[in-house]
C-alpha cells in the first residue's frame, strides 16, 4: 500500500495540468485603488477630502442565507492607498437605525471578540494565488477582528493580530468605519510596480438570520472561497518602508505555593524578567522573528475541560504571539508542528519567505522544560525530560499550478539522551472546482532515555505481577512504548480525496500511523493503527425566515492497529440546521463498537486482551441569539460510554449549557458549565461539573478589566471502582483579576493577581495552595 501511494503521489506531481485558474479573477469583481499622496486621518468622521478621490464601490450581493440575492441594505465602500498604506472606509446604512438605536449591534470588547456584532470589513490574497488570504472586520466602535484564511488546511485562525488602524461611530443612518492597514505588516511582491491582488470587501449583518453581504457572487457549486475573489489592481509602487519592529518587554512576578495537607507556610518566589522581541520585514515577503528571554506566560488562563474518564492527553491551543506570527507557513495536513510542546525558551528565531510560487518556514528555539507526547493506540500522555531541548522546524512549499501544490517539512527536538526526528512530504491536487486530492507521507526516528520508562510505572520496580489483570501490572502502554533500548523508526501516511457540490458532497480518507511513528513537536497522540473513513451528505437552502440551511450527514469508519485487530468501528448521522434568531441547531446518533482498556498491561495486543463493546449514544447541540444582547448554547449527549477505569459498559450523560450576556455595550458575562456522570447498573459512579465564568468590563476601547473563575468538582463513588481505590471527592477553584491596558497587540500593560484552591478527602475545605501577583509592560517600536 505505501509503494502504490508513493508512485500514485509521483505520478500526480508529474502531470501537465489543464484546469480552470484557481485564484481572484476580475470577471468576478474589479477595483482600480489609486495610489494618492495624502493619507486619510483614522477617526471615524470620513469628511477628509482624500476620501472624495477614492474607488468607491458597492456592496450589493447577499451571498448567505440568500444566494447571490440583492442586497437587502445599502454599504458604500471606498479604498485608496499611499505608498506604505491601504486604506478602506465603509457607509453601512441601516434603514432602521438611528445614534441610539440598538438595532445596529456593537460592543466594546477584547479584540477578535465582536462576533455576533454588525461588522465591514476587507479580505486580501495579496499574492493572488489563492492559498492565504488576510481578513480585517471592524464593528461600529472600531474595535478589530483579524484572521488569516488558509487553502490548504480550509481553516481560519484569528491567533494572528496585525498592528492596524480603525476608528468607528454610529449615524442617524447606519454606521461608518475607516481603516489604515500599513502595507509593512503584510506579505507581497513588492517587484512588481503594479498590484493585482484578490479582494472581497464584505458586510456582516446580522438581524433575525446573520446576512453575509459582499462586492459579488459567491457559487456554492465551487469548494474554493478563495478562488472566487475578486481583483484590486493598483496600489502603484506600492512599499513596506523599514519594517522594523522592535517589542522589549518587562515582567514582574511574585509567586507562592505551600502544602495544605497539613497547611505549611508560603514559600514565595520573586522574578523580574525583561526580554526583547524583533520582527524585522526584510523585504514585503520575507519576515524574521527573533525573541531573546520571551515572556511565554498565558494572560489569559485557557478555556476549563474535564480530564475524567479519559485515556488521552487534552489538547491545548497556541496563543503566544512569536509562534503566531505567519504560524500558517508550516502547516499542513497533518499536525506535525504543536508549539504549545515549547513550554519556556530562552531564545527563538523563526524565518518565513514566499517568492514567486515558492513559500518557505523556518523556526529553531531551545526550550527549559522539554514535554512532549508519548503516543499509542488507547491511550496517550505527556512525557518530561529534566534537561534543556533544542527545537527545529523547517517548511517548503512549492505551486506548481493552480491546481497543484507539493511541500516538505522537517522537525527535530533533541536533548541529552533523546532526540526525535520527522521528515514529511505532502501535496494537494485540485483537478476541479468541485475535487480535491490531498496525501502525505511523514517519516520519524526517535530515541527515548533509557529510564523514560519509569515515569509512566505504576510499581517501584516496574515488572509484571502475576495474576495481575486489567493492565494494573506495574506496566502499561506507555511504558511499553518508551521501554526501548535503541533508536525507533516508523512511517505515518494519509491520503483523502473530497468532492463538494451545492447541494451534496462525498469524502474518503485512509491513514495508516506506524507502531513506532513519533512527532514530538506535533500532536500526534495516535500510532499503531489503520483507519478508513468514508462519509458524505446531502444540503437544502430553504428560502424562509425560519430556516435557511438543512444538512443531512453521515460517515462511516473503521480503525484497527498495524497487526489487523480491531479497535474501532463507528456509523453516525446526523442532522444540521441554520435559521431565525441566529440560531445553529445539530443533532445526531452514534453507533460503535470499540475495545476497552487492555487486561494485561505488559502486552499491546488487542486480540484475547481486550472487551469489544457496543455503545450507541445521542446528542444535541444548538445555539441561538434570541435579542441581540443574549447568546444561548447548549449541547448534551446521552447513551453509553465504556467505562475505562473498570472496563465496562455504563451509561453517561454530558450537559454543557452556556450563555454570553451583553449586559453593557461594554460589559459582558461569560458563563459555561460542563456536568458529566457515569452511571453503572443504575448507580453513579462519578459525577463531574466544570464551571468557567468570565465577567469583562471595557471602560474604553482600550483598557478593561476581567474577572474569571474556573470550578471543577469531581464526586466518586470508590466502592464501585474494582482495581483502584480513588478519593471520593476532589475540588480545585482557579480565580483571576486582570486589569489591562491594549494600545495595539504588542503595546500592553498587564497588572493581576491569581490564585488556586484545592479540597479533596484529606482536606475538608477549598485551601488557598498557589498565588501570583504580576505585572507585564510591553511597547512596539515601529521603526
Amino acid at each position: 500500500m505505501k509503494r502504490q501511494l508513493l508512485l500514485a503521489w509521483f505520478a500526480l506531481c508529474c502531470l501537465t495540468l489543464s484546469t480552470a485558474a484557481l485564484s481572484g479573477s476580475a470577471e468576478q469583481f474589479q477595483l482600480v485603488i489609486p495610489t494618492l499622496d495624502t493619507p486619510a486621518i483614522i477617526d471615524g468622521d470620513l469628511d477628509d477630502a482624500v476620501w472624495q478621490q477614492a474607488a468607491t464601490t458597492q456592496l450589493t450581493f447577499e451571498t448567505n442565507p440568500g444566494e447571490n440575492t440583492p442586497a437587502p441594505v445599502k454599504t458604500e465602500a471606498k479604498v485608496f492607498a499611499t505608498k506604505t498604506s491601504l486604506f478602506v472606509a465603509f457607509y453601512a446604512f441601516d434603514p432602521d437605525s438611528s445614534e441610539t438605536s440598538d438595532k445596529v449591534r456593537a460592543n466594546l470588547a477584547d479584540r477578535d471578540g465582536v462576533w455576533g456584532d454588525d461588522l465591514v470589513g476587507v479580505k486580501l490574497d495579496t499574492f493572488n494565488d489563492a492559498r492565504l488570504a488576510y481578513q480585517f472586520f471592524i464593528n461600529p466602535y472600531g474595535v478589530q477582528m483579524d484572521s488569516i484564511e488558509n487553502e490548504l488546511t480550509g481553516q481560519e485562525s484569528d491567533a494572528w493580530d496585525g498592528i492596524w488602524y480603525s476608528a468607528g461611530r454610529k449615524t442617524a443612518k447606519g454606521y461608518q468605519v475607516e481603516i489604515e492597514l500599513p502595507l509593512r505588516m503584510l506579505n507581497f511582491d513588492s517587484q512588481q510596480d503594479i498590484q493585482t491582488w484578490g479582494i472581497e470587501l464584505v458586510r456582516f449583518y446580522p438581524r433575525n438570520q446573520q446576512h453575509r453581504l459582499s462586492t459579488h457572487s459567491i457559487d456554492r457549486n465551487n469548494s474554493c472561497q478563495l478562488c472566487q475573489m475578486g481583483v484590486a489592481t493598483g496600489l502603484n509602487e506600492a512599499q513596506s518602508g523599514n519594517d522594523l519592529q522592535l517589542t522589549p518587554a518587562l515582567v514582574l512576578n511574585r509567586s507562592g505555593s505551600r502544602d495544605i495537607n497539613p497547611v505549611g507556610d508560603w514559600n514565595n518566589d520573586n522574578s523580574i524578567e525583561p526580554g526583547l522581541d524583533i520582527r524585522w520585514g526584510i523585504t514585503p515577503s520575507t519576515l524574521l522573528n527573533a525573541t531573546i528571554n520571551p515572556d511565554f506566560s498565558q494572560v489569559e488562563a485557557d478555556a476549563g475541560q474535564l480530564d475524567i474518564n479519559s485515556t488521552f492527553a487534552l489538547f491545548f491551543p497556541e496563543k503566544r504571539a512569536f509562534f503566531l506570527d505567519n504560524k500558517d507557513y508550516f502547516d499542513s495536513q497533518m499536525s506535525l508542528v504543536h508549539t504549545r510542546n515549547i513550554v519556556s525558551p530562552d531564545y527563538g528565531l523563526k524565518l518565513t519567505s514566499k517568492v514567486g510560487n515558492h513559500t518557505l518556514g523556518f523556526m529553531a528555539t531551545n526550550d527549559t522544560h522539554t514535554n512532549f507526547l508519548v503516543p499509542g493506540n488507547l491511550s496517550s500522555d505527556i512525557a518530561t525530560l529534566d534537561s534543556t531541548s533544542y527545537n527545529l522546524v523547517g517548511r517548503y512549499r512549492a505551486d506548481l499550478s493552480d491546481a497543484l501544490s507539493v511541500g516538505t517539512i522537517v522537525t527535530a527536538k533533541t536533548s541529552d539522551d533523546y532526540h526525535n526526528y520527522v521528515a514529511s512530504s505532502d501535496v494537494k491536487y485540485q483537478p476541479s472546482e468541485q475535487d480535491t486530492l490531498t496525501a502525505q507521507y511523514a517519516y520519524s526516528d526517535t530515541l527515548y532515555p533509557d529510564t523514560l520508562y519509569r515515569s509512566f510505572c505504576s510499581s517501584d520496580d516496574c515488572e509484571p505481577r502475576l495474576n495481575c489483570d486489567l493492565g494494573n501490572c506495574g506496566i502499561n502502554e506507555r511504558v511499553l512504548r518508551t521501554q526501548i533500548d535503541d533508536n525507533i523508526n516508523d512511517s505515518y501516511y494519509k491520503i483523502k480525496y473530497e468532492h463538494k457540490r451545492r447541494n451534496w458532497y462525498a469524502f474518503g480518507q485512509y491513514e495508516s500511523v506506524g507502531d513506532d511513528f513519533r512527532a514530538d513537536l506535533g500532536f500526534i497522540d495516535k500510532v499503531d493503527m489503520t483507519k478508513t473513513v468514508i462519509g458524505g451528505g446531502y444540503n437544502w437552502y430553504p428560502n424562509s425566515n425560519l430556516l435557511s440551511f438543512v444538512s443531512l450527514r453521515g460517515d462511516w469508519d473503521i480503525t484497527h492497529n498495524q497487526a489487523g485487530e480491531l479497535l474501532e468501528r463507528e456509523a453516525e448521522a446526523k442532522i444540521e440546521m441554520e435559521g431565525a434568531m441566529q440560531s445553529y441547531t445539530a443533532f445526531g446518533y452514534v453507533q460503535r463498537d470499540r475495545v476497552g482498556r487492555r487486561h494485561n498491561g505488559a502486552s499491546l495486543a488487542i486480540d484475547d486482551n481486550t472487551q469489544l463493546f457496543n455503545e450507541k449514544m445521542g446528542w444535541f447541540y444548538s445555539n441561538i441569539t434570541p435579542v441581540s444582547a443574549l447568546k444561548l448554547e447548549l449541547d448534551i449527549n446521552y447513551g453509553d460510554a465504556i467505562d475505562f477505569a473498570n472496563d465496562r459498559l455504563g451509561t453517561e450523560l454530558m450537559l454543557n449549557p452556556g450563555l454570553v450576556w451583553k449586559m453593557t455595550d461594554s460589559m459582558s458575562l461569560d458563563v459555561s458549565h460542563i456536568y458529566r456522570s457515569l452511571d453503572i447498573e443504575g448507580r453513579e459512579l462519578f459525577s463531574a461539573n466544570l464551571t468557567d465564568i468570565r465577567l469583562n468590563w471595557y471602560m474604553t476601547i482600550n483598557q478593561f478589566i476581567r474577572v474569571s473563575s474556573i470550578y471543577t468538582d469531581i464526586q466518586r463513588d470508590p466502592s464501585m471502582y474494582l482495581y483502584t481505590d480513588p478519593q471520593a471527592e476532589y475540588a480545585q477553584l482557579g480565580n483571576e483579576v486582570l486589569y489591562g491596558y491594549k494600545l495595539n497587540p504588542q503595546s500592553v500593560f498587564y497588572l493581576g493577581y491569581s490564585d488556586g484552591m484545592r479540597r479533596n478527602d484529606e482536606i475538608d475545605s477549598l485551601t488557598r495552595d498557589e498565588q501570583t501577583y504580576f505585572m507585564k509592560v510591553s511597547y512596539a517600536w515601529l521603526l
